[in-house]
């Protein structure tokens, strides 16, 4: 997989998982549960797959799975260093 690729996978997985937290947030869980749970599975199979080949970006997959919010953090602020680094 590319950097490009695997960027865009992770963008993809903290969306969804930041649509998750506000499903749980707004207490619509019950409605939704065994969709996502649904998801969650094959989304634990994906990471499985890929950690045979690339630990970290299996790694950086369930990071922005379980704490979306955090993952893009983080991802907000290396784009911004690299702003920076840049004349």
């Amino acid at each position: 997989m590319t950097a490009d690729e695997a960027a865009r996978l992770t963008e993809l997985i903290e969306k969804i998982g930041l649509m998750r937290r506000d499903i749980q947030h707004k207490g619509d869980l019950d409605r939704y549960e065994a969709r996502l749970v649904r998801i969650e599975q094959k989304f634990t199979a994906l990471a499985d797959t890929i950690g045979q080949s690339d630990t970290d970006l299996a790694a950086s997959l369930r990071s922005a799975w379980r704490l979306p919010a955090r993952s893009l953090a983080f991802r907000n602020a290396e784009h911004r260093k690299k702003g920076a680094d840049t004349p």
